[in-house]
């Protein structure tokens, strides 16, 4: 019994016939590279749309969490995105040269840097429809599948966190 299950895993995460020389279909097997593959195609999908608003795929996330609460640390934004304040500073300080938000030190805590949307910030929201329904119309998906597959999605999020340690999960 333990072994069928070990078979059947080892089959839905590509795994078996690793010693196999079709390395393309050992590659295509693989669910990380399905993962890895889709999230470059949404990248790619979604740039043409985001070069209309002025953004980077990356940028657009900040801006999404600076929609959802307007005034956070950069440290709490770094938190939500998974990202090291390294690789978010850049980010932010191009959204400010473009005008779209500001960065201020807290005045009760100079260590912390808020980030504030502008009013350009702000206005830019509106735009998001037009985006979001052609990622949809993209997926080949409808509502209802693609909300299934996200859930799907963040519970394998969830359950590869959980088998991190607190050091693995930061970088």
């Amino acid at each position: 019994m333990a072994q069928d299950r070990q078979d059947t895993t080892r089959q839905g995460m590509g795994l078996a016939g690793a010693g196999s020389s079709d390395t393309a279909a050992l590659l295509r097997s693989q669910l990380c590279f399905s993962i890895y593959s889709a999230a470059h195609l949404f990248n790619r999908t979604y740039k043409p749309l985001l070069d209309r608003l002025g953004l980077t795929y990356p940028q657009y996330l900040v801006m999404l969490v600076l929609w959802s609460g307007d005034g956070l640390t950069v440290k709490a934004i770094g938190e939500q995105l998974d990202l090291d304040s390294g690789t978010l500073t850049p980010l932010l300080k191009r959204l400010e040269a473009a005008g779209l938000v500001s960065r201020q030190r807290d005045p009760q805590n100079e260590r912390l840097v808020r980030v504030t949307l502008t009013e350009a910030g702000r206005a830019l929201q509106e735009n998001l429809g037009p985006v979001q329904e052609a990622i949809l119309c993209a997926t080949g998906l409808n509502l209802d599948g693609l909300k299934a597959l996200k859930a799907q999605v963040d519970e394998l999020r969830a359950g590869l966190a959980a088998n991190l340690g607190p050091a693995d999960r930061d970088g």
